[in-house]
C-alpha cells in the first residue's frame, strides 16, 4: 500500500509540473506513468540532456516527447507565440517508421488539443512533418513555406537538410534533438554519421541563438549506459557534456528458458534430430495465441517457413496463411502488410531474421522461441523483449538448440539475460570517411578556419582522440595533394595551410547532397566459369571472403572460387570437392566477445566439478541455477566428461588447448574460446605465419569457440612447430601482419570500394548520371591498384584496413589475449598428433566442410566423428573405474 502511495505521489508531482490540458489528457488516457516516464519526464522539463534506456512497450517514445510538446506549449504561452522554425528534431534509423511515428504524434496532439478547447485553452496546432529520401520537391517547398514545429527525419537526410541553406537557417533554432534506436546507431558508421550531424547543427545553433541543443536519446537494453551517454552528449572543450541517464532497462519482467528437443541430439540420427526441433517449435506454437520466431539468417528463415506450414497445416493445427516469414529481402510493400496483420492479431506465427529486432510495432506478441543461439546477451533480451508488449507483461522467451556447443552457449546467454548481464557496445573509432564526407559538408557551409573545424569535429563521440594531423591528411586529400586529377579523383575543397582555411570548391555541394550517407549499396555477383558459362548469382558480403582455391556450393554443385573480375565471381567446376567455405557463412552473426568469455568461464567451472568428482554438484547447478531440464543438463555433463577422458583438457576462458591430427592434410585446431571476430584476427594472423614457415598454402576455418588451420605437407606440426609458431605472434606486430595479409583479399577490395565511395574518391551520382555497382566496382579495382602503389597511406586506404580490423575483426580484444597470453594469465596446452579430434573440436571440424543446405549431412558427420572417439571414450573411462 505504502508502495502505491509513493507512486501516486510522484505521478501528481509530475502532473503539476505539465500544462493542465496536457496532465488530464495524459491521466484520462493512459492512468498512470511508467518507470521510463516518472524519470525522464521531470528531467526533459529541466532541460537536461536525457538518455532512457528501456524494454519495448515500457513507453520511452512518450517519455521523450511528452515534457517537450508541453515546452512548446509553454513557449507559445510565454514568449508570444510559435515562429515558423523547426523546435523538435526526430531522428530514426528506421525510414520506414517515420509515417507512423508522424501518425503516432499526430493522434495524441489532435486529442490534446480537444482537451484544451474543452477547458477553456487557445492552443495552437503542432505541425509535424516527415523529410526523408521519399520526400517530394513539392513537400520540401511546403516545408520552407510553413516549416514543421516537429521534423521526422533519418541520419541521411538529417546530413542533407545542413546543406540546404534555406531550409537550414529553418533549423537553426531548434531546442531539441530526440534520436531514437541509438543502440542501433552507436555501434556502426551510421552513428558516426549522425552525431557528426549533430554536432554541426548545434553549431548552428549555438553562433544563431547562443544556446546548445536539448538531446534525448531513446535506446533499448545497451550497455555500458556510461559509454552511450557520451555517445549522445558528445564533447565541449575536451569534456564531455552533462547527460541523466534514465536506467529503466529491467523493468520489464522476463522468462527465458533453453530447450532441447524430446531426443538425443548426438546419437539419433539427424532426421530424426530435425524432425523433433519442428515438433517442439510447433508444440510452442499451438500454447500461444501469437508467436515470433527468430533464425539467424535469411535463408533459415524461409526454410522454417516452409516447413511449418507443411507440419502445421498437415495437423489442421493452423491455416497455412497464418504462418508469414520476415526479413529484408522481401519486398517492403509484403513487409509492411505482415507488419499489419502481426499487429491486428491475424497471424499465429511470424519468422524473422534480424528484420523485427528494431522497433517496429508489432503489437501483442505472447512468446518469442529463438531457433539456435542469438549470439549475444544483448540480443537475446532484444528479441526476447518483443513478446507481452505491455509494460506489466512476462517477455517470455524460448531457445530451442541444435547441437551441444548450441546447447552449452545458449545455457550461458540465458543466464546472462536473466542476471542482466549486458555486453559492452562497440563504437567505431575515427572512421575517417565519415570525416571526409563531413568536411565536404562544412566547406558548402562557408569557408572556416582549420582549428575551429578541427574543434568542431572533435565534440563527436568517435573522434574525440582524432590527431591534428590526421584531420590536416584528410584536408589534403579532399583538396587534391595526392594529385589524382588523372584518374579522375578532382579536390572537392581548397586549402590554405599558410591562412589556416578552407573551403568548397565548385560543385561541392552537388556531390554532398547526391552521394553523402554511409550505407554501402550491395550487389548481386554473376558467377561464370573460365569457358564462361553462367552458373548463378551471389552476395557481395559472401564473396568478400572467398580467398583462391575456396569450394563453395551453389545450385546444388560445388565450384573452386579463381578470382573476381568486377561483379564477375571466376570459378572452375569442383565435382565431388569437399566445401571449404559454407554458404551461409557470411550472414551469420558473431558470437560477442563479452558473451565468449561467458562461455569460457562456463566450460571450465563445469569441467573443475567434474574433474574433482562432484558431478552431481554439477547437476544440480545446471538444472537449479541454469534452469535446465534435466536430459539437457546430462547433455553438457556427458559433453565435458567426454572431453576431459579423450584428451584430459577443458578450453575455457583462461585456458587454450591446440590439437592436431591428419585428415587429407594436417589440421592444427585452436580452442581459443573468444568469439569468431577475435578468431577471425588471430586465425589470420598465425595462417600467414605458418604458410611462411611451411613454404606452403594455408586454409582456414573459423567459429566462435575456435579456428583450424590446415596445410598438406609432410611435416607434422609437432609441439615445437607450434611453441615457434605462438611466438611469432606478438601483441607489437599483429596489426602490421595483418594489414599486409589483408591488403590482398577479396575482403580488402570490397570494402575499399564502399570506403572510396563514402570518401567520394568514386562519385554514385553526379551531373544527373548514375553509376551502376559493376563500373563502381571496376574503378575501384583500377583505383586500387594506382593507389597501393604510389599512394599506400592515403586516408581511404587507412580507414579501409580500420574498419576491417576494428569493426569487421576485432584487432583490441584479439591483441587484449595476446598480452594474457604473454602475462601467463592465458595457459596453452598442446596435445597431438590425436588419431580423432577431440569432442570440443567436432564443430570446428565440421564448419569446414559442411553448408547450411545440407544440414542432416552435417549432423552425419557429427555423428560419425563421435563414433569414432567412443571406443576410445570407453576404454578410458573402464581405466579409471577400475583403479
Amino acid at each position: 500500500m505504502g508502495d502505491l502511495r509513493l507512486v501516486a505521489n510522484v505521478d501528481e508531482n509530475i502532473y503539476s509540473m505539465l500544462r493542465p490540458y496536457i496532465a488530464r489528457w495524459f491521466k484520462e488516457k493512459y492512468g498512470s506513468f511508467t518507470e521510463p516516464q516518472r524519470l525522464a519526464i521531470p528531467l526533459v522539463k529541466q532541460g537536461k540532456n536525457v538518455l532512457i534506456s528501456s524494454p519495448t512497450g515500457t513507453g520511452k517514445t512518450l517519455a521523450a516527447f511528452l515534457g517537450v510538446i508541453d515546452e512548446i506549449f509553454r513557449i507559445y504561452e510565454e514568449e508570444g507565440g510559435l515562429e515558423d522554425y523547426v523546435y523538435v528534431v526526430y531522428v530514426s534509423p528506421l525510414r520506414a517508421l517515420n509515417n507512423d511515428m508522424k501518425k503516432n504524434l499526430l493522434e495524441p496532439l489532435s486529442e490534446i488539443s480537444n482537451v484544451a478547447k474543452e477547458m477553456g485553452f487557445n492552443i495552437p496546432d503542432i505541425r509535424v512533418a516527415v523529410r526523408t529520401s521519399d520526400t517530394s520537391s513539392y513537400e520540401k517547398q511546403k516545408m520552407l513555406r510553413k516549416p514543421p514545429h516537429i521534423l521526422i527525419t533519418t541520419p541521411e537526410s538529417l546530413a542533407i537538410s545542413l546543406v540546404a541553406p534555406k531550409f537550414r537557417e529553418k533549423l537553426s533554432r531548434a531546442r531539441w534533438i530526440i534520436v531514437d534506436e541509438i543502440h542501433d546507431l552507436a555501434s556502426s558508421k551510421r552513428g558516426a554519421h549522425l552525431m557528426l550531424s549533430i554536432e554541426r547543427l548545434d553549431n548552428t545553433i549555438y553562433s544563431t541563438a547562443g544556446r546548445w541543443l536539448q538531446r534525448i536519446g531513446l535506446s533499448a537494453t545497451i550497455a555500458p549506459l556510461e559509454v552511450v551517454a557520451e555517445f549522445l552528449g558528445g564533447y565541449v572543450n575536451g569534456k564531455p557534456r552533462h547527460v541523466e541517464i534514465v536506467d529503466a532497462r529491467f523493468v520489464k519482467p522476463i522468462d527465458i528458458r533453453v530447450i532441447v528437443p524430446d531426443v538425443d541430439i548426438i546419437r539419433d540420427p539427424p532426421d530424426k534430430v530435425n524432425e523433433a526441433i519442428y515438433v517442439k517449435l510447433a508444440e510452442l506454437i499451438e500454447n500461444h495465441r501469437t508467436t515470433l520466431v527468430f533464425t539467424n539468417t535469411r535463408s533459415a528463415t524461409e526454410r522454417v517457413v516452409f516447413k511449418l506450414k507443411k507440419i502445421i497445416t498437415n495437423n489442421n493445427l493452423v491455416d497455412m496463411d497464418k504462418i508469414e516469414a520476415h526479413h529484408s529481402s522481401i519486398s517492403r510493400d509484403l513487409r509492411l502488410e505482415i507488419e499489419d496483420k502481426l499487429k491486428r492479431g491475424e497471424l499465429k506465427v511470424v519468422v524473422s531474421s534480424t528484420s523485427l529486432e528494431l522497433g517496429i510495432d508489432v503489437g501483442y506478441i505472447d512468446i518469442v522461441v529463438l531457433l539456435g543461439s542469438p549470439k549475444s546477451t544483448t540480443r537475446l533480451l532484444q528479441r526476447v523483449g518483443r513478446a507481452g508488449h505491455h509494460i506489466a507483461q512476462v517477455s517470455k522467451g524460448r531457445v530451442i538448440v541444435v547441437d551441444r556447443d548450441d546447447l552449452v552457449e545458449c545455457t550461458v546467454l540465458a543466464k546472462s539475460a536473466m542476471d542482466r548481464l549486458i555486453d559492452n557496445v562497440r563504437i567505431p573509432e575515427k572512421p575517417l570517411d565519415v570525416l571526409i564526407q563531413h568536411i565536404v559538408g562544412l566547406s558548402v557551409e562557408k569557408k572556416w578556419r582549420i582549428d575551429e573545424a578541427y574543434e568542431l569535429i572533435r565534440r563527436a563521440f568517435n573522434f574525440k582522440n582524432l590527431k591534428k594531423e590526421e584531420f590536416i591528411d584528410v584536408l589534403r586529400y579532399l583538396a587534391g595533394k595526392y594529385s589524382l586529377e588523372d584518374e579522375g579523383v578532382y579536390p572537392k575543397i581548397w586549402l590554405d595551410e599558410d591562412e589556416g582555411v578552407f573551403g568548397r570548391k565548385r560543385g561541392a555541394r552537388m556531390i554532398y547532397q547526391l552521394n553523402s550517407g554511409v550505407i554501402p549499396d550491395e550487389a548481386k555477383m554473376v558467377v561464370v566459369t573460365t569457358n564462361g558459362r553462367f552458373v548463378g548469382n551471389l552476395e557481395e558480403e559472401f564473396v568478400e571472403i572467398l580467398e583462391p582455391g575456396d569450394i563453395f556450393v551453389l545450385a546444388g554443385r560445388t565450384y573452386k572460387f579463381l578470382k573476381t573480375d568486377g561483379l564477375k565471381v571466376l570459378v572452375d567446376p569442383a565435382d565431388g570437392a569437399k566445401p571449404t567455405v559454407p554458404s551461409w557463412f557470411s550472414e551469420m552473426l558473431p558470437l560477442s566477445f563479452d558473451s565468449a568469455l561467458k562461455v569460457g568461464k562456463f566450460r571450465r567451472l563445469i569441467g573443475e566439478l567434474i574433474s574433482k568428482g562432484e558431478e552431481g554438484e554439477a547437476l544440480r547447478l545446471l538444472i537449479e541455477n541454469y534452469k535446465l531440464q534435466v536430459e539437457a543438463a546430462k547433455f553438457i555433463i556427458d559433453y565435458i566428461k567426454e572431453q576431459l577422458l579423450y584428451i584430459g583438457v577443458i578450453p575455457g576462458d583462461d585456458l587454450i588447448l591446440i590439437e592436431y591430427f591428419w585428415d587429407e592434410g594436417w589440421n592444427i585446431v585452436f580452442h581459443t574460446l573468444y568469439g569468431r571476430r577475435v578468431n577471425d584476427t588471430l586465425s589470420r594472423a598465425y595462417a600467414s605465419k605458418l604458410s611462411d614457415m611451411l613454404l606452403v598454402p594455408v586454409k582456414v576455418s573459423v567459429t566462435d569457440n575456435g579456428f583450424m588451420l590446415t596445410y598438406i605437407k609432410d611435416v607434422e606440426p609437432s609441439r615445437d612447430l607450434i611453441l615457434k609458431l605462438l611466438e611469432s605472434i606478438t601483441p607489437d606486430n599483429i596489426r602490421s601482419i595483418l594489414e599486409k595479409v589483408i591488403l590482398n583479399t577479396e575482403l580488402f577490395k570490397r570494402r575499399f570500394r564502399h570506403v572510396a565511395e563514402r570518401s567520394f574518391m568514386i562519385l554514385r551520382r553526379y551531373k544527373g548520371y548514375e553509376r551502376s555497382p559493376e563500373r563502381i566496382q571496376l574503378s575501384s579495382q583500377h583505383l586500387l591498384k594506382i593507389i597501393l602503389e604510389d599512394y599506400p597511406n592515403i586516408p581511404p586506404i587507412k580507414e579501409t584496413l580500420r574498419e576491417i580490423l576494428e569493426d569487421y575483426m576485432d584487432i583490441k580484444n584479439a591483441i587484449n589475449i595476446l598480452e594474457r597470453i604473454v602475462r601467463g594469465d592465458i595457459k596453452i596446452e598442446i596435445k597431438g598428433p590425436l588419431k580423432y579430434p577431440s569432442p570440443m573440436a567436432h564443430n570446428i571440424v565440421v564448419k569446414s566442410f559442411s553448408d547450411v543446405v545440407l544440414m542432416e549431412d552435417r549432423r552425419k558427420i557429427l555423428r560419425m566423428l563421435y563414433e569414432n572417439i567412443q571406443a576410445i571414450i570407453s576404454k578410458r573411462a573402464t581405466e579409471i573405474q577400475s583403479k
